[in-house]
């Protein structure tokens, strides 16, 4: 009998998992083609909600979409595609159960504010009447590291908990809108001390209970908050703590 060449899920690969799904901007949807039995694999462009799970925007003009309303089941592949060779960096495919959001629904304009903080340009077609955003609910996943890296993953190491933090959505908007109008130098400081980014203008386009996303143009950078929030209360002296630990480096 071959051994199971996958490693045991520590917190490392927890860690790099969240990381690839919070800072991918686009990824690989492979669809199931019930008419001719062949998978059909096509690049969305990838956000997350609160919790990440992952969020695709579709036309209901796309050959995705019709495959979807068909069939719920999909995967989606990420990458961090860096120098050298591909499969030498991090990916993570995905199997999830897709879920259509109605268009104007409260968890849609929720979902839409965060989808367009990371993908400003969709701001163009985002209201169109034949698109509607997608929830890729998580069942599993299988994670590669790099060579000799591969991880079995369950949807809870994936998926934040979100136990004991409602109202987080709202705290977040009003957050990240505060942040990025007055406290510019913090963001500028976390993505360039903490988070080993170039210099630039960086703007705050995330929180959830365990981190923070960055973005510098096309680039998205992953703040690790040093332990997962409990309550509401909890984001802003973590947000103090980390400005003042940025200032001393």
């Amino acid at each position: 009998m071959q051994k199971d060449p996958t490693l045991p899920v520590d917190d490392e690969a927890r860690l790099l998992a969240k990381r690839l799904l919070r800072t991918a901007r686009a990824g690989a949807l492979a669809t199931n083609d019930g008419a001719s039995g062949f998978p059909f694999a096509s690049l969305v462009s990838v956000g997350t909600t609160i919790d990440g799970t992952p969020i695709i925007l579709t036309s209901q003009l796309s050959v995705h979409t019709k495959l979807l309303e068909a069939d719920a089941r999909c995967s989606l592949l990420l990458s961090d595609i860096g120098k050298g060779d591909p499969l030498a960096h991090p990916r993570m495919t995905l199997l999830t159960k897709a879920q259509r959001l109605e268009p104007g629904s409260d968890e849609a304009q929720a979902i839409r504010q965060r989808y367009l903080m990371q993908h400003p340009k969709a701001a163009l077609y985002v209201d169109f009447p034949d698109f509607a955003f997608w929830r890729l609910n998580v069942t599993s996943a299988v994670l590669n590291g790099g060579f000799g890296r591969a991880y079995r993953m369950v949807r809870t190491d994936i998926v934040t908990d979100m136990t004991g933090l409602d109202g987080f959505a709202g705290l977040e908007a009003e957050a990240v809108e505060h942040m990025n109008m007055d406290h510019k130098e913090a963001i500028a400081l976390y993505a360039t001390k903490l988070c080993g980014g170039r210099d630039g203008a960086w703007k705050l386009i995330g929180l959830d209970p365990e981190g923070a996303q960055l973005a510098l143009g096309d680039e998205i950078l992953r703040l690790v908050f040093p332990e997962r929030l409990t309550s509401t209360g909890d984001l802003r002296p973590v947000l103090v703590n980390l400005a003042q630990q940025a200032r001393g480096r």
